[in-house]
């Protein structure tokens, strides 16, 4: 139930961002989640791709550094309140959230919220004894 996301440290200057997407793209890797968090002088660019280890092998080769970590992808209801349930779930057990960042399926009236959490194994246990649908790496790397 966990799903690995790239990160890549990149220069905050003019065509960085481009350079890491025209490289994934030539190789047919397709994005499936971003995020990206900066500061005046570097940033992090999150990914969720469709193929982790030919996404890692292409950047690195183009001089990128990349390092992978562990996520968890919660399909959360895609309406007013629908992610304050979620994080009222998680407060009451005492699990921090480090970051998140979402995106809408296609084919469903859910959202998709990506989770980093301090106590990984403690959140996937916690939603799913609640009934949350904590969705498996390789539906993610497809949607």
């Amino acid at each position: 139930m966990k799903v690995d996301q790239i990160s890549i440290f990149l220069e905050n200057k003019s065509g960085r961002l481009a350079e890491v997407t025209r490289v994934l793209g030539a190789a047919g890797i397709n994005i499936r989640a971003l995020s990206l968090a900066d500061t005046s002088d570097f940033g992090i660019l999150r990914l969720i791709v469709n193929d982790s280890a030919k996404a890692i092998g292409v950047l690195k080769s183009s001089q990128f550094t990349v390092s992978t970590t562990q996520v968890v992808a919660v399909e959360v209801n895609d309406r007013p309140g629908g992610l304050a349930h979620i994080l009222d779930l998680l407060q009451k057990e005492g699990i921090n959230v480090e970051y998140m960042y979402a995106f809408v399926e296609r084919s469903s009236d859910n959202a998709v919220i990506i989770f980093r959490f301090d106590e990984i194994d403690k959140a996937i246990k916690t939603l799913t004894s609640k009934g949350v649908t904590v969705l498996e790496g390789k539906k993610v790397y497809c949607l």
